[in-house]
């Protein structure tokens, strides 16, 4: 095995998914060196599905830095009617109204998007980084070492790693356990995630007896569905036709249905480690952080860390003024709790609105009372709006 070294630059960013392909652009745009790794491959990066949205702030994070482009996606229907349906009456949603800058965008596209991007402006993007280690993450000149699929090893020098590569992935498990606080909260529910081949118009969220329901735009053509299920049950006992059949039914009318290519139990939780942080390793979105779907918040914590971060970087390179580095972990933290008390709250109130079976009537009525007074309230509303950018 012939090893590699040599290699040096201000950051290293782990993992090329949305955190880290943003801040590569960020860095990149500021004129601070970085390099990239990530395991898989470009072309399964760029068709990993996940969320689909990105919220007014996000939106306009990205037009401060020259990079509103890439929230653009040419494939996805530019005017669809959106709702609530509780019960099987439908409250639309005022997503096209202008009152809102955020924006549907699949993550896939988005990815491709910050992709291009970075790699048109000079960018250095490496493609199945295989067994990735971080060493030295104490010192002040930290390691990143990997392997090219031909098994030649690399070792890349720098002044600071960014863990962006995802709850599973190797970043956080280069702390210790040890000096790491793990804060979790499981639901008692799970969701059936399918992606199937058939439009998302209308879009929107179902509250119903038998559970929540939901369907959103991934592209012109196909979309996310979701429906709510008990903890521990599993794909085989969701058929397609029982999808399809569930999906109508807490819609309270016909859906279209298509070919269903993607199907898996999502069980929901929020996750937090503290601190975001240890000696020259900064953790960034999953890496550090998991909100329920429900609350569509994932990417918004991911940019605002991605952000933070850059700013920290940019001010530490260029003033040599290392506190915004000092208060990253505890700023994004701050910011972070927030929106996991958003997240709990909204997730626990749109599944008791429906199913009586998890927390029973009371909590049902309590929370179509606080559904009804979201509706009403102007206040309420312009909180909510603040809080989701305007998309559930």
């Amino acid at each position: 095995m012939v090893e590699t070294a040599g290699n040096t630059t201000t950051v290293v960013i782990v993992g090329a998914g949305v955190a880290g392909l943003t801040l590569g652009n960020f860095l990149l745009r500021s004129g601070i060196g970085c390099i990239v790794v990530e395991k898989h491959s470009r072309a399964y990066v760029e068709k990993r599905q996940r969320a689909g949205t990105v919220d007014s702030r996000g939106v306009r994070m990205f037009r401060e830095w020259g990079l509103e482009e890439v929230v653009k996606d040419g494939s996805s229907p530019k005017e669809i009617a959106g709702g609530i349906w509780i019960d099987g009456a439908m409250y639309p949603l005022g997503f096209g109204d202008g009152n809102t800058d955020a924006v549907f965008c699949p993550q896939q596209v988005l990815v491709r998007n910050l992709t291009d991007a970075f790699l048109e402006a000079g960018g250095d993007l490496r493609f199945e980084a295989l067994d990735v280690s971080l060493k030295d993450i104490d010192s002040e000149r930290p390691t990143v070492r990997y392997r090219d699929p031909d098994g030649t090893t690399r070792t890349v020098a720098c002044d600071f790693v960014a863990g962006c590569d995802g709850f599973h992935g190797v970043s956080r498990a280069s702390i210790p356990a040890d000096a790491l606080t793990h804060y979790s909260h499981e639901y008692k529910y799970s969701w059936v995630s399918v992606m199937a081949e058939v439009p998302a118009d209308p879009f929107g969220m179902a509250i119903h007896d038998r559970g929540l329901a939901a369907r959103f735009p991934r592209g012109a053509g196909a979309s996310r569905l979701y429906l709510q299920c008990p903890a521990g049950d599993t794909p085989d006992q969701w058929p397609d036709e029982r999808i399809w059949s569930e999906l109508g039914a807490r819609f309270g009318a016909d859906v279209p249905t298509g070919r269903i290519v993607d199907k898996r139990i999502v069980p929901l939780r929020s996750v937090v480690f503290s601190p975001m942080s240890r000696g020259r390793l900064y953790l960034l979105g999953d890496s550090a952080h998991i909100v329920p779907p429900m609350s569509a918040k994932g990417i918004h914590l991911a940019l605002y860390d991605t952000e933070m971060f850059a700013r920290a970087i940019i001010a530490k390179v260029e003033e040599g003024d290392g506190s915004l580095l000092d208060s990253y972990s505890d700023a994004c933290l701050s910011h972070v709790w927030n929106y996991q008390a958003y997240a709990v709250w909204i997730t626990d109130l749109m599944h008791d609105a429906g199913d009586v079976s998890y927390e029973g009537a009371f909590r049902k009525e309590i929370a179509r009372a606080e559904l009804q007074r979201l509706n009403d309230s102007p206040a309420a509303g312009r909180l909510y709006d603040e809080l989701t950018g305007g998309l559930l």
